[in-house]
């Protein structure tokens, strides 16, 4: 185990690394010179060349890749154009409401979708399933954007149950948080639902076939007994996979959601900043987001090895 993960972690540096570097090339690639973005009205020759030499970005590119390195290593990111403001301090304001938004999404979906599964594997191909199924494949076709609109119609225009727009930080208050955020998580999770529950209803099923459920059968335990402490949790690490993606994903591709929510996440906040050609904020939240998805799943992929005998054996 210590060998596997010295080796995984030797992996994850060298992912952190090449991340590293796209990153401090994405204002090199973008279009426009950032001096004239900072400048504004005041753009000169001479003032430019000053910006330039402030900024760095007069030195040869390796140096200026090890001086940024150094200073993102002591948590300096920069600072934005247009604001002002610290990127590492914008991205501890909106990163917890990215947080948030995926724990809610994934607790709703796993929620729904392992009862689900756990009822249609025990009788297959019967109404049930069948129902479930169809249902659960139509919450997939569905964009996440589309169904955000239906659900801001249906359940903030028309019942009025939860506001349409804006945010409520936790700490103002618990309960307008929560009515803030089901929204956003809902238009979310439609996706999730469908393939958790699609993963694990295939996994349940050829569990189920094993020899050693059959054992288990002529002992005289209960279907039920035999679901939850025999078959369930065999049939979850390709769940925990999907999972693991799909959570990183959730990070980088909610931004759509958190656009029309008006959720001052850090998608939302990019989306603005791409905009705006607020280069370095966008430069510091690319690299974060990135390093986030990574480490998240490499946490997964650790978490299956030690729930797995059969990887750890291996």
């Amino acid at each position: 185990m210590l060998s596997y993960l010295a080796k995984r972690l030797v992996q994850l540096a060298a992912v952190v690394f090449v991340i590293s570097v796209l990153a401090f090339l994405l204002v090199h690639l973008l279009p426009g010179d950032p001096s004239v973005t900072i400048l504004g009205p005041f753009d000169t020759p001479t003032a430019r060349a000053e910006i330039l030499r402030q900024l760095g970005l007069d030195k040869p590119l390796p140096q200026q890749y090890l001086t940024w390195a150094g200073n993102v290593l002591h948590g300096n990111l920069g600072r934005s154009f247009l604001t002002k403001q610290s990127v590492a301090h914008a991205i501890a304001e909106a990163f917890p409401i990215d947080l948030e938004l995926v724990i809610v999404s994934q607790v709703i979906a796993f929620a729904l979708a392992l009862p689900l599964a756990l009822v249609a594997s025990r009788r297959p191909n019967r109404a049930f399933d069948r129902l479930a199924g169809t249902a659960t494949f139509g919450l997939l076709s569905i964009p996440a954007f589309i169904l955000a609109v239906i659900l801001a119609l249906v359940l903030a225009v028309e019942i009025h149950a939860f506001p349409a727009t804006g945010f409520t930080s936790l700490t103002t208050s618990p309960v307008q948080n929560l009515r803030s955020i089901v929204l956003p998580s809902l238009a979310l999770t439609a996706g999730s639902i469908a393939v958790y529950f699609r993963l694990l209803r295939s996994d349940l099923i050829s569990t189920l076939q094993e020899d050693y459920i059959t054992m288990a059968r002529s002992k005289g335990l209960s279907d039920r007994y035999i679901l939850l402490r025999h078959a369930l949790r065999p049939s979850s690490f390709s769940l925990l996979a999907s999972a693991g993606i799909n959570i990183g994903s959730l990070l980088t591709g909610a931004f759509v959601v958190e656009y029309l929510f008006q959720l001052p996440g850090i998608g939302y906040q990019i989306v603005e900043s791409i905009s705006a050609r607020d280069y370095l904020m966008v430069q510091g939240m690319a690299l974060v987001v990135a390093v986030a998805y990574v480490v998240v799943n490499f946490a997964v992929d650790f978490l299956i090895v030690l729930l797995d005998p059969r990887i750890r054996r291996a």
